[in-house]
């Protein structure tokens, strides 16, 4: 390998950690110090507060007051702000959100792919007292999320299929689906049904239902109606999925308009 491919094998090797360190923050549930990113990330102390240093120069990373923990930088959430703003299928969605989040009276979710995960790119609060502690830019696991269920069900069966297998099958909950054979079982449920049920398999107290928005070959995205247990109507789930469904097909509708 020549000095320029080993330049370049290199500085993608410092990317990795550099990104490494920034999702290890965003992750935690508060500030976290230099020696805490060095266990999360499994980098050596000294490289993490290279990384540390460099990203807090550029602001994207910032110190929080009284020192020692850091948090993301201003840099940084203004760069993902405007990257929400300018997210298509979230400005499509905006307004048909807003009238299923009126609808039910609950919270609602746009979610999208990313990786093995489902990624929150938009979220409507309820107006009720007791709310969801999600936020845009929570990751949810595909098994366990009914955003998450609702994507596989979409896919062709073939390639939900080959899919399965490779996911890590983690309990979040004690109602959580952990078998290739019992989530390949729900998923046939949720395509008979047309949609998903989250039944506090991704958080305890929390239902949710999930629809899928239909794009080419599966979707392009996913809606969730979350609600406190101890007010969803469990024995009448139509109450949820019936606006919800009709909010994706609305929205499908208007993301295939703007494609033609």
């Amino acid at each position: 390998m020549g000095q320029g491919g080993a330049a370049a094998v290199q500085g993608a090797a410092a990317f990795g950690k550099a990104m490494a360190v920034l999702q290890a923050v965003s992750d935690a549930a508060e500030p976290v110090s230099v020696a805490q990113i060095a266990r999360l990330t499994g980098h050596p102390r000294p490289t993490v507060h290279r990384i540390v240093a460099a990203l807090e120069a550029e602001g994207m990373l910032a110190e929080r007051p009284g020192g020692g923990a850091y948090g993301l930088g201003p840099r940084l959430m203004a760069l993902a702000a405007r990257a929400w703003d300018r997210f298509e299928l979230r400005l499509i969605a905006a307004a048909e959100l807003a009238r299923l989040r009126d609808a039910t009276g609950e919270t609602v979710h746009l979610a999208v792919r990313s990786g093995s995960e489902m990624i929150y790119v938009d979220k409507l609060e309820s107006p009720q007292a007791v709310r969801m502690a999600s936020r845009i830019g929570t990751r949810v696991k595909l098994h366990s999320s009914s955003v998450g269920k609702a994507w596989l069900a979409a896919l062709p069966p073939d390639e939900a299929a080959a899919l399965l297998p490779t996911l890590e099958l983690t309990a979040m909950t004690p109602q959580t689906l952990t078998t290739v054979a019992a989530l390949a079982a729900e998923i046939g449920r949720i395509r008979a049904r047309g949609y998903s049920i989250d039944a506090e398999e991704n958080e305890a107290d929390i239902w949710c239902y999930g629809g899928a928005i239909a794009g080419a070959g599966g979707s392009i995205g996913c809606i969730s109606v979350s609600i406190p247990k101890y007010r969803a109507a469990i024995d009448d789930p139509d109450r949820y999925a019936a606006p919800l469904l009709a909010c994706c097909r609305r929205i499908a509708a208007l993301a295939a308009e703007g494609v033609r």
